[in-house]
C-alpha cells in the first residue's frame, strides 16, 4: 500500500520494496507449510519405514551422520538470520527510534504520531520481522533436510550393495530402495517446487534491491544491516543449491560405485538387478524450482551474476 500511495521517487521504492518482497516471502512459506502439513508428515513417515529405515550398526551411523549435519545446519542458519535481525533491531533503535520513524516505511490507515501508537506500531514491526526470519528458517531447513535425506538413503543403498558382493544382502531390495529413492526425491520436488520458485525470484528481486541501496550509501551503521540482509537472501539460494547439487552427484556417481563392485564372479540375474540400478543412475536425481530452474551451483552462480 505504500508503494500504490506514498512511493513517488525510486529511493522510496527500493525502501519498501526488498522489506515487501521478504514479507510476502514468509507468508508463502508459511502457507506451503499449513498446505503440505500431511504430506510431510507422509514424507517423514516414508524414512522411519522399509527400506528406508537403518538396519544394521553401519547404516544407523550414517543416518546419525546426516542428521547430526541437519542439526548444525539448522543452527548456523538460525544464527545467521537472528543475527541479521539483530542487527537490524539495534540499528534502527539508536537511529530510526530516536528520530520518531518506523523501522520500515509503510502506510498505516491511522495517525501514529502519538508516542503510544508510534511504540506499538514499532514493536509489531519488529515482532513481525523476527516471525518472519523464523517462518524462513523452518521451511529452509526442512526442505534442505529432506535433501540431505535422499542423500543419505544412496549412501545407505551404496552401503548394502557392497553387502550384496559378500552375498549377505538381498540385491533386489536394493532395486526396489533405488526406485523408492526416486519416488521420494519426485514427492519432494512436487510439493515445495512452488516455494523454492518464488525463493529464487525472490531473494534475486531483494538482492539486487540491496545492492542498488549499498551502492548509493556511504559508510555507516545502516549499511551493515542491509549488508548482512543481502548475506542472509544468497545463502537462501546457497543452500538449496548446494544440496541440490549434492543429491545430484550422488545419484549419479552411485553408477560408478556398483562398476567398482565384484560383479564378475555374480550370478547372471545378479549382474542383470545391478544393470537396473546402473541404468537408472545415468539419469540423475535434480530437484528444481517449479521445473524452470534447476537447484545445482550452476544455478546459483547464474543467479548471483544476474543479481549483479
Amino acid at each position: 500500500m505504500d508503494i500504490i500511495v506514498n512511493v513517488d521517487n525510486t529511493d522510496d521504492f527500493t525502501d519498501t520494496f526488498y522489506v515487501m518482497l521478504a514479507m510476502v516471502m514468509s507468508c508463502c512459506k508459511m502457507i506451503g507449510l499449513l498446505v503440505n502439513r500431511k504430506n510431510i508428515r507422509i514424507l517423514t513417515n516414508i524414512l522411519t519405514q522399509k527400506p528406508f529405515i537403518p538396519l544394521e550398526a553401519d547404516e544407523i551411523e550414517i543416518r546419525h551422520k546426516i542428521d547430526k549435519t541437519i542439526q548444525n545446519n539448522t543452527l548456523w542458519y538460525t544464527i545467521l538470520f537472528e543475527s541479521t535481525i539483530a542487527c537490524i533491531v539495534l540499528t534502527s533503535l539508536f537511529t530510526n527510534f530516536r528520530k520518531g520513524n518506523l523501522t520500515y516505511r509503510e502506510w498505516t490507515p491511522l495517525n501514529y504520531t502519538s508516542e503510544v501508537l508510534f511504540c506499538v506500531m514499532y514493536t509489531r514491526q519488529l515482532i513481525s520481522s523476527t516471525v518472519g526470519s523464523m517462518v524462513n528458517v523452518a521451511c529452509d531447513s526442512l526442505i534442505c533436510g529432506l535433501l540431505l535425506h535422499v542423500c543419505c538413503q544412496i549412501e545407505i543403498l551404496e552401503c548394502r550393495l557392497k553387502k550384496v558382493s559378500l552375498g549377505q544382502n538381498n540385491l533386489r531390495e536394493c532395486v526396489r530402495q533405488h526406485d523408492c529413492i526416486f519416488k521420494f526425491a519426485l514427492m519432494v520436488n512436487e510439493k515445495f517446487k512452488i516455494i523454492i520458485a518464488i525463493q529464487f525470484v525472490v531473494s534475486t528481486l531483494v538482492v539486487c534491491s540491496n545492492l542498488y541501496q549499498l551502492a548509493k550509501m556511504t559508510l555507516s551503521a545502516q549499511c551493515f544491516p542491509l549488508i548482512l540482509y543481502t548475506c542472509s537472501m544468497l545463502t537462501q539460494i546457497l543452500i538449496y543449491c548446494w544440496y541440490g547439487n549434492e543429491v545430484k552427484l550422488k545419484s549419479v556417481q552411485l553408477a560408478a560405485n556398483i562398476f567398482g563392485m565384484g560383479w564378475l564372479t555374480m550370478k547372471q540375474s545378479r549382474k542383470q538387478n545391478l544393470l537396473i540400478i546402473m541404468i537408472r543412475s545415468l539419469t540423475p536425481i535434480e530437484f528444481s524450482s517449479a521445473y524452470i530452474l534447476t537447484m545445482n551451483l550452476d544455478s546459483f552462480v547464474g543467479v548471483s551474476i544476474t543479481s549483479h
